[in-house]
């Protein structure tokens, strides 16, 4: 199996990495926090929001079963990226809509998914497109987080029905 790196953070960790575990070809997803200043970060210095840090999950995946453009369009759908530091009631630069490159050609690659996706939102889209910085991995509580929790309020009222456009949208792309 071939193996690339996806990094994107699209609000609440919880709910990207929920969306993209259930994304066939994609072999592992992991919750952290990348952009910002502070080294190795916890939790409450993210949820402060003076770290700088976005919430973010690295997606592990196979080129040859889902393709980074395909990734990219499951990003897109899954969230709303024409607002601000923003998704829903979470509020903060880190919950702001990030897509991390790790080589030139993903970064033409979302340039172009961005300009095509731009016609889906009725707003403009405010995600920021950079190179990938250092990924710090989230504390072990945050991994796997929907899957340990479904019945959680925050994953039964906000996570949930990110994995239901996914269903809609994505059908032929899951596991």
């Amino acid at each position: 199996m071939q193996e690339e790196i996806a990094t994107v953070g699209g609000g609440c960790f919880w709910c990207v990495e929920a969306v993209f575990q259930r994304v066939r070809g994609v072999r592992l997803v992991e919750s952290g926090y990348s952009g910002g200043k502070t080294s190795n970060p916890t939790y409450e210095q993210i949820c402060r929001g003076d770290s700088q840090h976005a919430e973010v999950v690295r997606i592990h995946f196979d080129p040859a079963v889902i393709t980074y453009p395909e990734l990219l369009e499951i990003f897109f759908t899954t969230h709303d990226p024409t607002t601000l530091n923003q998704q829903g009631n979470d509020v903060g630069t880190q919950y702001r809509s990030v897509i991390y490159t790790h080589s030139e050609e993903q970064m033409h690659i979302a340039k172009k998914v961005m300009h095509d996706m731009a016609a889906v939102w009725d707003a403009p889209i405010v995600t920021e497109l950079l190179e990938a910085p250092i990924f710090y991995v989230a504390e072990d509580y945050h991994q796997n987080y929907f899957v340990n929790n479904p019945n959680q309020p925050y994953c039964a009222y906000v996570v949930a029905p990110k994995v239901d456009k996914l269903r809609k949208y994505h059908a032929d792309k899951l596991k």
